[in-house]
């Protein structure tokens, strides 16, 4: 299952991320999980949100770059080494981009995000395991 996520090209300077954060809950854009990188004078913001096609028009009327990109959302043992357990699967071995963690729990498991560079074949590996990649409305309603 796919996830859309937002991402979104800010300049790394202050405001910038309040920027964001206001735009979005002006228009009533419900930002689930964030996560910021940066590298120098630029920043990367990855925001789960519950429109991400609002999202993406409401911070480009706002002068932001944003797009929408595909992750995979994966419930994780909450137990020491359930990330390592994940890992040591076939999907350890694909091509792992970012990940991060979903401020959420599912059934004693931690909700993971991650980014693969074929999230397609990556859905797949998962198939294989004893883990499942969840949809947006399982992922939101465990908000």
């Amino acid at each position: 299952m796919k996830i859309p996520q937002v991402s979104v090209f800010v300049s790394n300077r202050p405001g910038r991320l309040q920027t964001v954060c206001r735009s979005l809950a002006d228009a009533g854009v419900n930002l689930l999980s964030l996560t910021l990188a940066d590298s120098g004078e630029f920043g990367l913001i990855r925001l789960i949100v519950n429109n991400p096609e609002k999202a993406v028009d409401v911070l480009a009327k706002a002068g932001l770059s944003a797009t929408i990109t595909d992750v995979v959302a994966c419930p994780v043992n909450a137990a020491i080494g359930g990330l390592a357990e994940l890992l040591s699967t076939a999907v350890g071995s694909q091509q792992i981009d970012y990940m991060y963690a979903y401020p959420s729990t599912l059934n004693g498991s931690n909700i993971m995000i991650l980014r693969f560079q074929d999230t397609d074949k990556a859905i797949e590996a998962l198939k294989a395991t004893n883990f499942k990649a969840i949809d947006k409305e399982e992922l939101f309603k465990n908000t």
